[in-house]
Order: structure tokens, then sequence, then C-alpha cells
């Protein structure tokens, strides 16, 4: 009835701009406007719709038409911000939000979008204050509360950070992002257990998160639960095929369940999905080094580090990878990166010293291995109220307490080392591993032996037995290499000449070390290698092996053949018993580089040990095929990287002339 009732018109266009009709609104803003270019309002409301209709330069125009006929007008301020975000001119949007709470102080909208805007710049000093006072606007705003714990969690005020997560979550529980980043938070304060629930909230309040899914995994591996792990990560991906993340934790799932080429693949997507993914250039490296594959790992190592050369895992990898490519002064300068990024790095120190021994310097080495106390995990190294016997300190009339760590091959081959702090006058007791007690039971009738799990008598002063080297100073020249220094039990010897018989040139062989063992991997050559030993005239093969690797007794070569000593053989609990009195009635031991080795090795009798390219630190590097430690010993060393062939060629060649020089 009139066409030009501005007011009419501009609540028409309010109308349809509510109930989504943006074209027509658009078109009734511009009737108000033809009608009366005064209208503020209807200007501003014009941005609003142009910039839905994602015509954000339009948009812009508008909004300053607006704030030029109303100069304080701050919701104009702060669309004309939002528009300027969604152009990426970021400064000015920050600008026009400012100007917005200027305006009006009680804009709510404003100091929370300005926040999030300033936090993403990494402002965040600003960003608080800006979440802070939208929650003094409204303080019951689980939104504002979840962003100001956003700003807090990345400037490292955890504690606060947590009670602003929690505060949102009792204002909206059902907030995932509180919940999801309430997670992260317990995440990174090392408190799994509660981490995983926040996810499993996520998860229960919308199921198809990828993220919590695959953070969810991340949890459970830390939690040393790697199939649930990559289970969560398989439900990840399911709900989003391009999350690196989840094939990144998919990876280390796979690493921690040793299906290391599987890890690989889990990588390669990650890297493919995020090119500059420097974790998982990382640890597709260390599923290479596993792999002996060094070349490859290598590779891996220093793309990692071209991403980010502030992180000293990468150069600590990059340098064992350069060790076992034999080119140890690289390797050094790789560990000494990463200790000058990292001083507490105890894997960098231990790699230090392994280069120190490959030219011959056991003393840097002997200490640089204390560092193995200091790993997160230390394996075996046990914690007491007395002190640490340092060598120093006077053990006259006093009891030390020597306790073994890690595997029962470390034990056998340093149990030696409790007759020398015997030496110094000390009465001694030995703990070591249960199974060990009843081998080592006669080592020195002056040195007490315990089992671990037996109650710990009174003791003055305690010690770690792989740092009596250290106490003693031990180089390649002076190891304490008396043989023998194990006996087997005298009955035991006969019941198995008996069973042996003298027939044949007995050779007991050991191939497989415990899978369980991170440095199992390429250590432990397949039984089908001993072939060409078996074929050697009046030669007889008897397995030694127990537990792993006996399932390769069912898949010998055709016409080759290795005796086994029946299901009574070492059955009980005490470990090799029986096969110390095997060994004691055998012309040769042919092992891998396992306990049996330092077995064979301890008893003072002839012991070939195979080993691969770069093995444990304790064989030393290089070409020889003598051990300052067995004075019985002979080692044959792999010519290049996973090469077994090579190692039982040599074997082969040296059995037949022994047998020859036997047989004349």
């Amino acid at each position: 009835m009139n066409p030009a009732d501005s007011a009419a018109l501009f609540r028409k266009a309010v109308e349809q701009h509510l109930q989504g009709r943006l074209a027509d609104a658009l078109s009734s803003y511009d009737a108000v406007i033809q009608s009366n270019p005064n209208v503020a309002a209807a200007h501003c409301n014009r941005g609003i719709a142009l910039q839905a209709l994602s015509r954000l330069e339009d948009a812009l125009r508008s909004y300053d038409r607006a704030i030029q006929l109303q100069p304080g007008y701050a919701d104009a301020y702060y669309n004309k911000g939002t528009a300027l975000k969604a152009l990426n001119r970021l400064e000015e949007a920050i600008q026009c939000w400012g100007e917005a709470v200027k305006f009006n102080p009680t804009h709510f909208e404003a100091y929370s979008n300005r926040g999030t805007l300033l936090r993403d710049l990494g402002r965040r000093e600003e960003a608080l204050l800006s979440f802070e006072r939208a929650i003094s606007l409204k303080p019951h705003s689980a939104q504002a509360h979840c962003n100001r714990g956003n700003v807090l969690h990345d400037v490292g005020r955890t504690l606060e950070a947590m009670r602003s997560y929690d505060r949102a979550i009792a204002f909206d529980p059902n907030l995932v992002e509180a919940h999801f980043n309430r997670g992260n938070v317990l995440r990174g304060a090392k408190r799994p257990e509660e981490a995983l629930r926040s996810y499993d909230r996520v998860i229960t309040l919308m199921p198809d998160c990828a993220d919590a899914h695959s953070s969810r995994g991340g949890i459970l591996l830390e939690l040393k639960r790697p199939h649930e792990a990559l289970e969560s990560c398989k439900r990840a991906i399911e709900r989003n095929a391009n999350l690196a993340d989840a094939y990144y934790i998919s990876g280390n799932a796979l690493q921690a369940l040793k299906r290391h080429a599987q890890a690989l693949e889990s990588y390669d997507r990650a890297i493919e999905l995020k090119s500059a993914f420097a974790e998982a250039h990382n640890n597709r490296g260390t599923a290479f080094l596993i792999l002996q594959r060094p070349q490859e790992a290598l590779h891996n190592f220093d793309n990692a580090i071209a991403l980010n050369p502030g992180v000293a895992e990468a150069h600590n990898n990059r340098g064992e990878a350069l060790r076992r490519l034999n080119r140890p002064d690289d390797a050094l300068r790789s560990f000494e990166r990463a200790i000058e990024i990292r001083p507490d790095f105890a894997d960098a120190y231990l790699n230090k010293g392994y280069c120190a021994l490959t030219t011959g310097n056991f003393e840097e080495w002997w200490q640089l291995y204390e560092w193995r106390k200091k790993k997160s995990e230390p394996a075996g190294i046990r914690k007491y109220p007395q002190p640490e016997w340092q060598g120093k300190e006077d053990l006259k009339g006093k009891t030390l307490f020597v306790h073994a760590e890690q595997g029962l091959g470390d034990t056998i081959q340093f149990c030696r080392y409790a007759s020398l702090t015997r030496e110094r006058g000390a009465r001694v007791i030995l703990a070591v591993q249960d199974s060990l007690a009843r081998l080592l039971k006669d080592l020195d009738p002056e040195v007490r032996i315990v089992g671990r799990s037996a109650a710990i008598a009174a003791f003055d002063y305690h010690v770690a037995l792989l740092s009596l080297p250290l106490v003693f100073q031990t180089n390649e020249s002076n190891c304490p290499a008396a043989i023998p220094y194990l006996r087997a039990e005298a009955d035991k010897v006969d019941k198995w000449r008996r069973r042996l018989g003298s027939k044949g040139f007995k050779i007991g062989i050991c191939w497989q070390g415990n899978k369980e063992a991170d440095i199992d991997f390429g250590r432990s050559p397949p039984l089908r290698y001993f072939e060409g030993l078996a074929k050697l005239p009046n030669v007889r093969l008897i397995s030694l092996q127990k537990n792993s690797g006996v399932e390769q007794l069912l898949e010998l070569p055709t016409g080759m053949n290795v005796e086994t000593l029946g299901d009574d053989f070492d059955s009980g609990s005490d470990a090799f018993i029986d096969t110390a009195a095997v060994i004691e009635n055998l012309d040769l031991v042919i092992s891998a580089d396992t306990a049996v080795a330092h077995l064979s090795g301890a008893l003072g009798r002839p012991t070939w040990v195979a080993l691969k390219y770069a093995p444990d630190w304790r064989w030393l590097f290089g070409g020889s095929d003598r051990t300052p430690w067995y004075p019985t010993m002979r080692l044959f060393r792999q010519t290049t990287n996973d090469n077994w062939p090579s190692v039982f060629a040599a074997a082969e060649a040296q059995l037949a002339e022994l047998i020859d020089n036997v047989d004349r």
C-alpha cells in the first residue's frame, strides 16, 4: 500500500533474512536503502546477507557504509571483522573486533572471536585477556571457558587449563571440544587412564569423531595395550581415511607388536597425507633400522631432521644408523648433537659410548654406560636406601650387595666380578635371576648366591653387576678372563656323557635368542643355515635350543639331521643345569649371540659365536675373531648386513679344517 515505507520494508527484509531467503532479503534491503539511504542497520544487514552469499568484498562495502552513517556501530564493526577473517585479512579483523568492543564493551561474540584469532596468531596473552573478558560477560558460557582452557594449555599452565575445561563441562556436559582437549591435557600430564576416560566420553557423545578414536589409540599405546590401540586407529581411519595421525599411531602400535614391515606401510600413508610429518619420518627410520636396512633408515632420519632440526631422538637414531653403516666418526657427531639438544638423553650417551668402543676406549665406555641407570625404563636397575659402592669406599668387614640386571647372558658374563669384590675384603651377596641361582652356586665359595626374589639380608653397600667393570677400570688387556669360572654338576655331566655317547664330532647348536628382546632382530640365524655344517663327515649337530626357535626343527631341509635331547632336558625351573652338563660333553658349541654362548665361554669350552654385522657392544666391532672375555671363544661376523651365508661359509671351512686335524 505504501512502497516507500522504509520501516515496513526493513521488517520484511529482516523476516526474509531470518527465513534464509537471502536473495529476497537482499532485494528488500536494497529497496529500503533506495527509499532511505541513511538507514545504517539496512546497510549492516545487507552486508550480512552478502557475506552469507560469499560476496565478501560487497559485504565489506556495506559494513563500511553502515559505519560511515553510524561511526560507533559496534555490530557493523563486528560483522566487518568476520568478513575480513574470511578474506584472511587477519590483523584488520582483530582491529575491527577491537573497535566493536570499544563501542560496546558488552559484546561477548567480539571478545570470543578476537580471542580465537589472537590465539591462532600466537598472541596468547592477548587471547587470554579476550576470553577472560568474555567470561566476565557470560560466566556460564561453556565455550568461553573451553577457549580459555585452550590458551592456558598452549602456554603450559596445565592445572589452570584443566580447571577451565572442568568448568566448561560443568556448564555443558556435552561439549565435545572440552572433553577432547581435557584428554589432551591429561595425556601431556602423563595421566593416561584419565585421558582415556575423556576420549571415551567424546566417542560416546560423537561416535564418528575420528580424532578421538585416533587419540584414544595413542593413549592405549602409552598404556602398553598395542592391540587395542591398533583397533582404535582402525576405527579412526574408517571414519576419516585421510587422518595422518591415525596411520602414524597405527605404525607405532605395529612396531610395538614387532610387525615392522606393516608399520612401514602405515608410516608411508601418514607421510603421503602429511609430507612434513617429522615424527613419522623418524619412526619410519626406526622400523628400517630394526629391519636391518640402515641406509634407508638414515634417509628417513635425515628427512626428519630437515623438517625439525631440534628433535634429539632423530639425531640419536641417525647416529645409530651411521654406526651400523660402519661410519663411527659421523655417528659420534650425531650422538653429540643429540646430547647438545637434550643434555639428559641417556640413550645418546650410551650410543656415544658404543662409538668409544670402536676405538677400544673401554674407560670412556664404562663411564658412559652408567647412563643406562637414567633411562626412562632402566632394565633390571633397582634402588636401595644404602649407599652405592663406587669402588673407593673401604669394604673390609662390610657386606656388599651385588644385584644382577638385564638378561641371563649378562649375568653369566659378569658374575665373575663378584669374586673381585670379595678380594677387596667384603662379604659379598650376589643376587641373580632365580633361575640362575643353582647354576651359579659354586661360582665362589666365599660369595653368597641368592635369587632376586629372596629376602635381602642387611648390607652396607650395593652395586649393580654391570657397574663393576667401571669400578675395576676394565679394559681390553685386563678383562678378568680366568676360565672356567662356572662348572656343571658332576652327576649331570656323567648322566649326559652316557646318553650322548662318544660317537662322532659332537657340536651343540643354539640359533634363536629371546624373540621378545629388543636386540633380537637380526641376531638369530635361521636353523637352515647350519645345514652345511651338518653335511660334514662325522659331525653330529645336537640342539641346545629351548623355547623360541625349537619349531624350526620341524622344518629342516631334506637330509639335514639335528639331534634333540628329550623333554626332560632343562625341564625344571633352574636354567641351563642340563645345558651346562651337555656342553661339558661336547667337542664344540656354535651359537647365535645368546646366553648359551656365554655359558659355554664361562665353562671354558670351545665356542663359536655367529654375529650380525652390527653386533651387541660386548663383542666390539671390526674384524677381530677373538674376544677378551672368553679365551676359548671365536667370533664369526657378518661381512655385510644380514649376510648369514658369509658367516656359515667361514664356519664350515674352519670346521672342516678342525675335524681334519682331529682325525690326523
